[in-house]
């Protein structure tokens, strides 16, 4: 006869999934935290501040950290201050916050798809960032705040026109994929016709630009660049549950109490206002949105993509990606031309693996 008040008593087995996870109470809420996850992300913080510090000591005025901390700690304005403070200071920062901005991104349209090819340079909402910001600099002449308007106004057009086309009773990720090659080739061919019809000096401005380079980066573009990242990537990291439910599929996100469309709508709004905010800054960098949600699932061992592992290792790949383009090769080079043939390689790779994978 089995005693029923001992049986009461008896703790549930544990289950072990394979993954160290603790539990934090934050904001009166509990949130579940993957060792894993958690650890490789402050290893990523750590490395990007490591590279961001050895561009500001590296370059034709070469300086020690000591002279580099004593520049951003002493108050002294001298030529160490201007070298640190007011030229490599801002190209820095913005390498790792823009990274990381393009690798939440990136993180987003692939969970929304369920597709590792998922990026916003696949999808068009660059090119389309890329179309706004070029015809204000063409039409109108705008200064920053006027081409960062022009791009998010392009990035969010060029995502309504995807999503509309992609549209049929719900939102399919190989619908999505397939609006966004074709919207994002007839925007090259715009984009293209555009600088061919500029005058001169403008064509070249727009050309080098759209090279994706962090050339020239000022405290005014970095400032407020910067500070929109954080904002959205706020927003981004606010709806991360959410963005797990969705990738259950939309009848059991619902199921699950998720508001689909509207989750969806938010997510798809943020990622593109993260691309505009880059590409008005820094032109269209190309590659790092499609390669760091992959490499940081990989090296988290995650089932799927993770925003914050994603932006961690974005950060990482532009910081790595610019000091490259700046001190490793023979000639000055934009950082998306280096980013380009590191996404390249990648995306050979990833197209070989799914292959090899599914045959």
């Amino acid at each position: 006869m089995i005693d029923s008040s001992d049986s009461a008593l008896t703790p549930a087995p544990r289950i072990d999934f394979g993954r160290k996870v603790r539990r934090l109470r934050l904001l009166n809420a509990w949130v579940r935290v993957d060792v894993r996850v958690a650890g490789v992300c402050v290893l990523l913080a750590v490395l990007a501040v490591v590279i961001g510090v050895a561009s500001l000591t590296n370059g034709e005025y070469p300086l020690t950290v000591r002279q580099v901390w004593e520049a951003l700690t002493s108050g002294v304005t001298d030529f160490t201050h201007t070298v640190v403070v007011e030229w490599r200071m801002p190209r820095a920062l913005a390498a790792i916050t823009f990274g990381a901005a393009l690798g939440a991104s990136g993180a987003v349209f692939q969970s929304l798809t369920r597709n590792p090819l998922a990026s916003p340079d696949i999808l068009g909402f660059s090119s389309g960032a890329y179309t706004g910001a070029i015809v204000v600099m063409i039409v109108f002449g705008g200064n920053y705040v006027d081409v960062a308007i022009g791009a998010f106004v392009g990035g969010l057009a060029s995502a309504a026109v995807v999503y509309l086309l992609a549209f049929k009773g719900g939102v399919q990720g190989f619908r999505l994929i397939i609006s966004g090659i074709a919207v994002s080739a007839m925007l090259s061919s715009l984009n293209t016709w555009l600088t061919l019809t500029a005058d001169l000096d403008t064509a070249l401005v727009a050309a080098v630009w759209g090279a994706g380079s962090l050339n020239g980066m000022t405290w005014s573009q970095t400032g407020l660049g910067s500070l929109l990242v954080v904002v959205l990537l706020i927003v981004t990291l606010a709806f991360a549950r959410p963005l797990r439910q969705l990738e259950l599929g939309d009848d059991a996100a619902q199921a699950l109490g998720v508001r689909v469309e509207p989750a969806r709508l938010a997510l798809m709004l943020a990622s593109v206002g993260l691309i505009a905010v880059v590409t008005a800054a820094a032109g269209p960098i190309s590659f790092i949105a499609l390669a760091a949600p992959q490499i940081a699932r990989r090296v988290t061992g995650s089932a799927g993509v993770s925003v914050l592992s994603s932006a961690m290792m974005g950060a990482v790949l532009l910081s790595a990606s610019d000091f490259v383009a700046l001190h490793a090769l023979p000639a000055m080079l934009p950082v998306g031309t280096v980013t380009v043939v590191i996404g390249g390689g990648y995306l050979i790779w990833l197209l070989i693996y799914e292959a090899r994978r599914r045959g």
